[in-house]
């Protein structure tokens, strides 16, 4: 149950975050070194929508939870692989959801998107295997 409590905290706010910065980066806002005057707004900007950040992240944010689950409970991956593969899958399915947003296309909208369900998959697995993962007891020897 911890597991999908911490996806489910960090998962809407990291996502939330790197959405916005992807949205500004591609809408050309930042075609020139942000002032400090422009980083504030941003920072004001996702105070103001962050509760619309967890209305529309938690249903994505639990199922990355849930493939982390699932993907705990296979004995020969370990915590570091599973972080891997469950970024991956945020990855994929934030670039499938986000990335055919606007009339751009290319690279830098692939990896900008895709960024937005990597991150938080990776930190909140990361996160998981550290405060939400039950230690493994010893086999007895038969």
């Amino acid at each position: 149950m911890k597991r999908y409590v911490i996806f489910a905290a960090l998962g809407p706010l990291f996502g939330g975050f790197l959405l916005l910065l992807a949205t500004t980066v591609m809408s050309g806002f930042w075609s020139h070194p942000p002032s400090a005057s422009e980083v504030g707004r941003l920072f004001t900007t996702f105070a103001r929508t962050l509760q619309y950040s967890y209305l529309f992240g938690l249903l994505p944010a639990l199922m990355l939870g849930a493939v982390d689950d699932i993907v705990m409970h296979i004995r020969r991956i370990g915590p570091a692989l599973r972080v891997a593969i469950v970024a991956v899958v945020g990855f994929a399915s934030a670039e499938l959801l986000y990335g055919s947003r606007g009339p751009d296309s290319g690279l830098l909208q692939f990896m900008l998107y895709g960024l937005v369900g990597l991150v938080p998959g990776a930190v909140s697995s990361a996160v998981a295997h550290r405060f939400a993962d039950q230690p493994v007891g010893a086999v007895p020897a038969s």
